[in-house]
């Protein structure tokens, strides 16, 4: 089975960190990467770089920045192929962004 393992992270987490401690938390999102599990994901840009798109009266509306304001914000996502949902939540339960205030979410890809 093929889940979306979709990482929220709280705004600020890593104010305050040293660099150091940054390179830390990025080694572990490598190592999770390099999980054999992993078939894809990316780190996205911060929110503020975001243009959402609307439909209004069959016009385009666009606006800077992400949809709506948050909590947390959608910073990244793995594609993980896992046997069932109890070792995607496994392997999500690793995923830094947790420790730091934030959330990730785990959803099964649909059937193609």
């Amino acid at each position: 089975m093929r889940y979306a393992v979709l990482i929220n992270e709280l705004p600020g987490a890593y104010a305050g960190m040293t660099s150091a401690e940054r390179a830390a938390i990025t080694a572990e999102y490598l190592a999770l990467r390099d999980d054999a599990r992993v078939l894809g994901g990316e780190r996205l840009q911060p929110a503020d770089t975001a243009t959402t798109v609307r439909s209004a009266n069959g016009e385009l509306v666009l606006t800077d920045g992400p949809f709506a304001d948050t909590k947390e914000v959608f910073g990244g996502f793995y594609l993980l192929r896992a046997a069932d949902l109890d070792a995607a939540l496994d392997f999500a339960a690793r995923i830094p962004a947790l420790r730091l205030g934030g959330s990730v979410e785990v959803r099964p890809l649909a059937a193609r």
